[in-house]
């Protein structure tokens, strides 16, 4: 049986992984996703978990002042960089969430489609508490991710609606929508979170 890891690999192979350029639910996906993420208008210091081969990040970058991407696939991070080229106001790290720490606090914090490749609930829930201890006072967190029976049928831990349930722990939901195409598998949850204005919440550091 194939890691998350090597699985995330073997994708990533394909020219058009997930079909993110050519399936026309994955398009209207991101422009929800990209709405939500500048909901509150130009973003000064945002942070993209996961880039794939770089569909969303393209969309995103001309609304970040500063834009960090993170995915634990260095080919992912190739492939998203060549298709970029480079802008000036983008920071590349090869890093898995769960391990990623940072003194930098984010205005907004992408995460979708990424959590359910973690191992287990229990990375779940701390990289959703590390993840809202990196955002601003008054920080929005965006986040979307296919249901829990699709999530569990393609061998994952769980979906949304069980992150769902963690980051309402942590956060307050502000906006809630779903999205759904053509196929009974092209079904997700995408919501907006803000961080509270008294930043409760500490990244852990290394020391």
């Amino acid at each position: 049986m194939l890691s998350n890891l090597e699985l995330l690999r073997r994708e990533l192979d394909a020219e058009d992984p997930w079909r993110l350029d050519t399936n026309p639910y994955e398009h209207e996906r991101h422009r929800h996703m990209l709405r939500l993420s500048v909901a509150e208008g130009q973003v000064t210091n945002a942070l993209e978990v996961g880039c794939a081969a770089g569909a969303f990040t393209e969309k995103l970058v001309p609304h970040c002042q500063r834009l960090t991407i993170i995915d634990v696939v260095p080919q992912a991070i190739a492939r998203a960089r060549e298709r970029l080229k480079e802008p000036p106001n983008t920071v590349w790290i090869v890093s898995d969430v769960k391990d990623f720490s940072t003194r930098d606090k984010f205005d907004l914090i992408v995460v979708a489609e990424v959590l359910y490749y973690l191992d287990n609930l229990a990375d779940v829930r701390t990289t959703i508490r590390n993840l809202a201890g990196m955002l601003a006072p008054a920080g929005q967190l965006v986040f979307g991710s296919s249901h829990d029976d699709s999530c569990r049928k393609w061998g994952h831990i769980a979906g949304a609606e069980t992150v769902l349930a963690m980051l309402r722990e942590e956060l307050t939901e502000v906006e809630h929508l779903e999205c759904a195409g053509q196929s009974p598998n092209e079904r997700c949850s995408l919501a907006r979170f803000r961080q509270s204005a008294a930043g409760s919440h500490q990244t852990s550091l290394p020391s």
